[in-house]
């Protein structure tokens, strides 16, 4: 049985969202989703994904928690920057950032929460030298962005992953 489902909650959540994204429920959606969603999970058996545990699930509701914070906040940043009537120059540019995570996933996790708020964007990581390049669209007002990362974000990845 694990040969054929090798990892059954991703096959099940490919099929869920292939069913939400044609929104049907018709019996060839449900076959050439179900094929779609046992193949893509036979293509992760080569890739073979690095295993994390969970240490701390505390931790994570309050990462959860500071994330929607942040991500409600930047969006309002943002809606606010674009539709001012005068418009202060914004300055954007790109951040280098050193990171102290080594858990591939906790990793990953942090490239979608950067990817995810508005007005940032994760570029480019370096592995050997754990340096992260993200684009900032708007530098100007001061923030410390190796210090956002590190105190809201890094040292809630490690409670959890490391």
């Amino acid at each position: 049985m694990r040969y054929w489902f090798p990892f059954p909650l991703l096959s099940l959540s490919l099929l869920a969202f292939w069913l939400l994204v044609n929104q049907s429920v018709s019996p060839g959606a449900i076959v050439l989703g179900s094929i779609l969603a046992i193949s893509l999970a036979w293509a992760m058996t080569n890739l073979t994904p690095h295993k994390s545990r969970l240490r701390r699930i505390g931790a994570a509701f309050r990462l959860f928690g500071t994330l929607v914070v942040d991500i409600a906040q930047s969006n309002l940043t943002v809606f606010r920057t674009l539709l001012r009537r005068r418009r202060p120059i914004t300055q954007s540019s790109f951040v280098t950032l050193r990171l102290t995570l080594h858990d591939e996933n906790a990793i990953a996790l942090l490239s979608i929460f950067l990817t995810t708020a508005p007005g940032t964007a994760w570029i480019e990581y370096d592995r050997r030298t754990h340096l992260l390049l993200m684009h900032v669209l708007d530098t100007g007002d001061g923030k410390d962005w190796q210090a956002i990362v590190t105190d809201r974000y890094e040292r809630l990845l490690k409670e959890i992953f490391e």
